[in-house]
């Protein structure tokens, strides 16, 4: 009877063809098994030594604040002020993640509050800034949050919408960012107290609290109420980086009232003569914030304040074609796609930008009007054998006032 030889699990030889073979409970490995273990090992866990356990960052990799501004710029045009501040916190916040946890100084999360006009980049800056980090990063809109109980979406669906896009990879989800978009429309209805319940407007900002904050928090894996029978992902918000944003309409007001507080006399007139009053934005503090409905624990909770500019003419003739994926960057992609080779005459990119400034709707407003011009072109080109198309003035008033016949109603 044969002996039957003992075989390496790994690379099948027998026990004659190599030096040495161990055996395990179940099976053996040779010895260049081993070595080439310990090589794969070594090559995949190099250079992780600063990373902290359970995060996953390497602070070699992040990107230094200077750089996440020049990012920035280069899909987003002006708003200086507003980037040098998100790109200083999102730099901390992710400093924080990389802090040894022996550490005597803990530093605390420095979530962020932008309040600026609609069409001024708020959420483009977000999304940019996670496009670059490369993390989980989620846009929820806070006007369908109501306080736990009532018709609507309770406040820890911002969780499984970030765990969705992570792909329930937790550990992944505690280092994203969310953006609450609209935060404004939650702001509390009015000061006097009232018999009924502000379930869609403090109640929500109460609910918030406690995700700001950073807190374990009980989430339905697939969303909706929960129920006692229900099995919950447990996350830890306190390193989730909160962004909120908001249009603050009407805040203009309660900052012009505390500027001006000496209604009469030669001091109000110097005072208002140093006050830009084109731009009040730019002199916003908490106590704005406050005055138009946040509650005091939800504004200490985001620090961080700072505002975008409204958009002048120039500014959104840069929108029109400097960003790496600005709108007649867009078109022409879309148009070359058909092999016709597009092109803009100053003077339609002008008209354009004039409309925009006449309808008050920021950069969201260049779109609408460039969707309105370009649809006749888009519906006709691809079927004609012309290999190129120019968009001049002449064309687009064309288009615009068409489109205004049609619909004398329609606003942009």
């Amino acid at each position: 009877m044969v002996k039957r030889k003992n075989r390496c699990s790994f690379c099948g030889r027998s026990e004659d063809e190599v030096a040495l073979l161990l055996t395990g409970m179940n099976g053996f490995i040779c010895d260049d098994c081993v070595r080439q273990a310990e090589q794969i090992i070594s090559e995949n866990t190099a250079g992780k030594a600063h990373k902290k356990p359970g995060t996953g960052l390497d602070m070699h990799d992040i990107p230094k604040p200077r750089d996440i501004k020049a990012f920035l710029d280069q899909y987003v045009i002006g708003q200086d002020s507003a980037k040098r501040y998100l790109s200083v916190a999102v730099y901390n916040h992710y400093k924080r993640l990389s802090q040894p946890e022996d550490d005597d100084v803990e530093i605390e999360k420095s979530n962020i509050i932008m309040v600026g006009a609609t069409g001024t980049g708020k959420t483009l800056m977000a999304r940019t800034i996670a496009k670059l980090l490369n993390v989980p990063f989620t846009i929820v809109d806070a006007t369908i949050f109501t306080e736990a109980g009532y018709v609507g979406e309770d406040v820890e669906s911002i969780l499984t919408r970030l765990l969705q896009v992570a792909d329930y990879d937790l550990p992944a989800t505690e280092r994203g960012i969310v953006f609450i978009d609209e935060i404004d429309k939650i702001a509390r209805k009015q000061d006097n107290p009232s018999i009924t319940r502000d379930v869609s407007g403090e109640g929500v900002q109460q609910g918030l609290l406690k995700l700001l904050e950073g807190s374990i928090v009980n989430v339905p894996p697939k969303g909706g109420r929960k129920h006692p029978d229900q099995d919950y992902i447990h996350v830890d918000t306190r390193n989730i980086l909160f962004i909120c944003g908001g249009a603050f309409d009407g805040i203009e007001r309660k900052i012009a009232q505390r500027l001006n507080t000496h209604v009469v006399g030669y001091d109000s007139i110097q005072n208002q003569q140093r006050i830009d009053t084109k731009d009040l934005m730019k002199y916003i503090v908490p106590q704005d914030l406050k005055s138009f409905g946040l509650i005091p624990e939800i504004i200490g909770r985001l620090p961080v304040l700072t505002h975008l500019n409204p958009l002048d003419r120039e500014a959104l003739r840069r929108i029109l074609t400097e960003p790496k994926n600005s709108l007649v960057r867009q078109q022409i992609k879309l148009f070359a796609m058909d092999g016709i080779k597009l092109t803009f005459e100053e003077g339609a990119l002008d008209y354009i930008v004039d409309k925009a400034v006449e309808y008050k709707l920021g950069a969201r407003g260049l779109r609408s009007i460039m969707e309105t011009i370009m649809t006749e072109a888009q519906y006709n080109a691809p079927s004609e054998q012309a290999k190129e198309l120019t968009i001049t003035r002449q064309y687009a008033e064309e288009q615009i006032e068409r489109n205004e016949k049609m619909k004398p109603s329609a606003v942009f």
